[in-house]
């Protein structure tokens, strides 16, 4: 437990959280059906509406959870941290007020610290959808949050 940062895999079949705000679910169905022989081949969850519309629009299997305004947001969030979740594509709407802004704001801020890819428009999902790195597995560095547990469990 000597080391800041750990490497964690991500491995090349990809966990992926699909989510859109209620004006960005036809664009995220659209790109999910463009990008559906990339998407079948890997793991796919998302909030509940989303991937119900996503399932029943384009025969992928998404797993659901709540919809993002009953916790779905958090849900993800909390897979995130267990590794469940490796990877996430979120058609955010900046144009409208969001009654769950603060669980949004959690799920983006998990993402940053567990160094997760995350998309929030069509343009960087299509990035990282082609990437290389989709077709490989990829180690990336975390905080060490055993030593980091440790240190502020002495300090507190």
């Amino acid at each position: 437990m000597n080391e800041d940062f750990i490497t964690l895999t991500i491995e090349k079949q990809k966990k992926i959280a699909l989510i859109a705000h209620d004006n960005k679910k036809a664009d995220l169905i659209d790109w999910c059906e463009e990008h559906k022989d990339i998407l079948k081949q890997h793991i796919l969850c998302g909030t509940g509406t989303t991937a119900r519309m996503i399932t029943d629009k384009t025969g992928l299997l998404v797993k659901g959870y709540n919809s993002g305004p009953l916790g779905g947001d958090q849900q993800i969030g909390a897979k995130i941290v267990e590794g469940k979740v490796d990877f996430i594509i979120f058609f955010s709407d900046p144009l409208t007020a969001q009654p769950h802004d603060p669980d949004v704001k959690a799920l983006l801020r998990i993402a940053q610290v567990y160094d997760i890819p995350i998309a929030n428009n069509r343009a960087s999902a299509d990035f990282m959808i082609t990437s290389s790195f989709m077709d490989q597995a990829y180690d990336h560095k975390v905080i060490n949050f055993n030593k980091n547990i440790l240190e502020r469990s002495k300090t507190l």
